[in-house]
């Protein structure tokens, strides 16, 4: 009997193992999963593309889940059905503190929830938070790297252009209200997934961190001198590689 495939990532029930990776974009998927162990992509549809290999031996997926939290959380939703139940996220972000620059390894320890995904799923006061173990692993892998990183709290956007531009937007002066309060609470970066990613993990009851390169300075939101990011993304997704090979390791060893 031919096995029903999920509805949107395109994969059945135990296509994946236990372990996954969640860039956004497909071509970074692609990147990840040159660092598996006989790689073989499964699935692109979509924005989802999906391979699977492994890593010392344990099977591990990686699977592109787009922009934003909606796709994020159906990849998610879809990929717990097929046996995932630690996800990690291997994305970019921009700077909101002068403690995270170009270049620098961002790991969020909690998500300020300016997007509403997150609704859907656990109400307001429940806060969004990764994983704790495993941020501690990104932590250490970026230690071993010698990877400049910060760890601190992140801010969760629905919209690119409400950051970027937010003067042209109707509702401006929420919006720059906003963001000057998270930036005094000590927010140091921003993305568009985090916060769905902590909360869908959450509620499924799996476990979930993010790790992100800093595509910006703080304050310097300009494309003009900016460095591309395929030459920064691959200082997170190996960040992303060592943290997944020693949370597999302390798994098995119990």
């Amino acid at each position: 009997m031919e096995k029903v495939k999920m509805m949107h990532i395109g994969i059945s029930k135990g296509d994946v193992g236990r372990y996954i990776f969640l860039p956004g974009s497909p071509e970074r998927a692609e990147k990840i999963a040159s660092y598996f162990d006989h790689p073989k992509e499964i699935a692109y549809n979509r924005e989802f593309r999906t391979f699977v290999g492994e890593l010392d031996g344990i099977r591990v997926a990686v699977t592109s889940t787009g922009i934003g939290g909606p796709s994020a959380a159906i990849a998610m939703e879809e990929l717990t059905q097929c046996g995932g139940d630690t996800m990690l996220r291997v994305g970019s972000g921009a700077s909101t503190s002068p403690k995270v620059k170009t270049g620098d390894i961002v790991i969020p320890n909690g998500a300020i929830r300016m997007e509403g995904v997150g609704n859907h799923y656990l109400p307001v006061e429940f806060p969004a938070v990764p994983d704790f173990f495993m941020i501690k692993e990104l932590e250490e892998a970026s230690k071993r790297l010698n990877m400049p990183y910060n760890v601190g709290v992140t801010i969760t956007k629905a919209s690119f252009y409400s950051q970027t531009q937010p003067e042209k937007k109707p509702v401006k002066d929420e919006l720059l209200h906003k963001w000057s309060a998270y930036e005094a609470g000590g927010a140091t970066s921003t993305s568009m997934e985090c916060s769905t990613l902590f909360l869908v993990a959450a509620s499924l009851g799996i476990r979930a961190a993010s790790v992100l390169v800093s595509a910006t300075d703080y304050k310097n939101t300009s494309q003009e001198d900016r460095v591309p990011l395929t030459e920064l993304e691959n200082r997170v997704i190996l960040v992303g590689i060592e943290a997944m090979r020693a949370i597999i390791k302390k798994d098995l060893e119990g």
